[in-house]
């Protein structure tokens, strides 16, 4: 009786894949903010960077993102789950390392000092007396070092959500979204109490070099970890069914799937359809503030409050930490609408999207409670974090409720690079009205100075989820699957 027990036991394969994803959407975050922790600090001293080459070397990494994740989810539908992954982190690993050696290069360029040695590069940088020459010539070599990095970083979402929906039913997607979306927050826990510390120790170009190495390794892991649910030796029976059980709710066949494998579809029969134009508005509103809030909380402790990268790692690691309650609340909200409260997939999730919606109004009270303390602040846009991540969770999700299984890479690709020009607009943005408000002092709403042009983008951020939100909800007010493209 026991043995039989065991071989009709489901498997849990499925949360080893989840696993893996939120590995790599870590080691994606982790890259991600290694420039954001150590510019400040390191790298705008010794290329004499001011906020708007940092802003303009932000934002066009999210314009490159942006472009990339247009064409990244085709090329994980075409390559397929596996190999996908593969190419998008070995390339975005590849673009972490070589930031480490636009030092190097720059000094080559400007100085003639062709050296191997970090400490020589960074000498000879200093001695350079035409700075504008230097910060060109660094500021150029950073932004293809980002150009890299956000081409690999773009194949992230579209493979981890195609995964997704290969192994988890409906029901379960947003939770599992969010668990390896948690990846986001983690990497952004980690970073500050590692990446500053790396770089004071050994050069902020280990930080690059030693962060970028992690994604080769769970490179070796996915080659021996993944395939596909119905050829993993590793799933039985009674967990491929639970896995499918959306097939017979929804009139899929098992034929029809695997008639589908492999099919492709392009940019024009996704954009004929509301539900691609609701995914990638809702994603081009509100993804700004997160990359705002990754790229430049770092740069608004030094500002405003005059903390280096190493006094404000516990004031990152605190807005990050807050922003992992996103773990619980963006499976568990829109699941009790569609449990409890027997909502279809669609409706209960954009209950649960415009519940999470009303938390970044509170980020309006950010600066002027920061006058009292700066806990205050920091413990606010953690609560604004979390609210997005647990936005975003479902927002991803949207897509494989909707959506057939192999069209799901190219629609979050298409939404991934609206959410990318949108993080562009806000992060080139900062950089110029951060620089213009410090330069003219301006005053807004009672602040002075740089304080008024973060003020500025904080009531910016406050509002969008509510627009964004209110523009899903007209352009497919109720649910509506797409079973043929």
């Amino acid at each position: 009786m026991n043995k039989l027990h065991e071989r009709t036991k489901m498997t849990n394969q499925r949360w080893t894949i989840c696993l893996m994803l939120f590995l790599a959407t870590t080691i994606n975050y982790l890259d991600r903010q290694v420039l954001s922790l150590t510019w400040a600090d390191f790298i705008a001293p010794e290329f004499h960077w001011t906020n708007s080459d940092y802003g303009t070397v932000a934002g066009l990494f999210s314009l490159f993102y942006a472009i990339s994740m247009l064409f990244a989810g085709k090329f994980v539908d075409r390559l397929d789950t596996k190999k996908g992954y593969l190419w998008a982190i070995g390339v975005w690993s590849v673009g972490a390392v070589i930031h480490a050696f636009c030092g190097l290069v720059t000094s080559g360029i400007v100085a003639g000092s062709w050296t191997t040695s970090f400490a020589g590069a960074r000498e000879a940088i200093s001695a350079v007396g035409d700075v504008s020459l230097v910060v060109s010539v660094s500021v150029t070599l950073f932004i293809f070092a980002r150009l890299v990095l956000a081409i690999g970083e773009a194949g992230n979402f579209p493979a981890a959500i195609k995964a997704t929906a290969e192994y988890f039913p409906k029901k379960d997607r947003a939770y599992a979204t969010s668990l390896f979306n948690a990846g986001a927050q983690i990497g952004a826990l980690v970073a500050p109490l590692t990446i500053p510390f790396i770089a004071k120790a050994w050069g902020w170009e280990m930080a690059f070099i030693v962060i970028g190495a992690l994604g080769f390794v769970w490179m070796g892991c996915w080659v021996f970890i993944y395939e596909k649910p119905e050829r993993n030796k590793r799933v039985n029976s009674a967990e491929l069914a639970y896995i499918n059980q959306d097939d017979e709710i929804d009139g899929v066949s098992s034929t029809s799937i695997d008639s589908n494998a492999g099919k492709k579809v392009t940019f024009r029969q996704a954009f004929r359809h509301r539900q691609t134009w609701s995914f990638a508005i809702g994603k081009f509103v509100t993804d700004g503030v997160w990359w705002f809030l990754l790229f430049w909380i770092p740069a608004y402790l030094k500002s405003v409050y005059n903390l280096d990268s190493t006094q404000s790692a516990p004031h990152v690691f605190l807005v990050y930490a807050i922003s992992m309650i996103s773990i619980f609340t963006a499976g568990f909200f829109p699941a009790y609408f569609m449990r409890k409260k027997k909502m279809d997939p669609y409706l209960g999730r954009m209950k649960a999207m415009l519940l999470f919606a009303m938390f970044p109004i509170l980020i309006l009270f950010a600066q002027p409670l920061g006058q009292i303390s700066v806990w205050l602040p920091v413990i606010i846009i953690g609560i604004a974090a979390a609210a997005h991540q647990s936005w975003s969770a479902n927002i991803f999700t949207t897509v494989s409720d909707m959506f057939p299984k192999y069209a799901v890479g190219t629609i979050t690709g298409i939404g991934g690079m609206a959410g990318g020009l949108g993080s562009y607009l806000i992060n080139q943005g900062s950089g110029i009205l951060f620089d213009f408000t410090a330069n003219t002092n301006l005053k807004f709403m009672g602040f002075e100075g740089i304080e008024s042009g973060y003020f500025i983008i904080f009531m910016i951020c406050a509002f969008a989820y509510l627009i964004g939100w209110s523009i899903m909800k007209t352009l497919v007010p109720k649910y509506q699957l797409i079973t043929e493209m």
